[in-house]
């Protein structure tokens, strides 16, 4: 934790970025980079009929760091991705309670 789930980025790209992004997020996190899970998803994309290209969207979980430091995440999230030449991209964040949390059946609360 945290898991991010990236769309609209190729695996290749992905990997390009993959090794200074978990260096720079662990650094402002405070945690080891065996902590973080990049996992690309690969969906299709619809409208009106046609496949379509997917938007760059960045889905982060992970358990709440308060806001200046969500904050700090998402640009350094952004700037990796940007500096693949992509021009947008979005950053969404999903916290979990430790109560509701368990690894192997015990919660991360007790």
């Amino acid at each position: 934790m945290p898991h991010l789930f990236i769309r609209g980025i190729s695996v290749d790209q992905t990997k390009e970025i993959s090794t200074q992004l978990v260096k720079d997020l662990a650094r402002l996190c405070d945690c080891g980079e065996d902590n973080f899970t990049l996992e690309v998803l690969n969906s299709t994309f619809v409208f009106d009929k046609n496949e379509v290209p997917a938007y760059p969207f960045i889905e982060v979980k992970w358990f709440d760091r308060g806001k200046a430091v969500q904050n700090q995440f998402a640009g350094i999230v952004s700037n990796h991705v940007q500096s693949l030449g992509v021009p947008e991209v979005e950053v969404a964040f999903t916290a979990f309670l430790e109560a509701d949390y368990y690894l192997n059946g015990k919660s991360f609360a007790d």
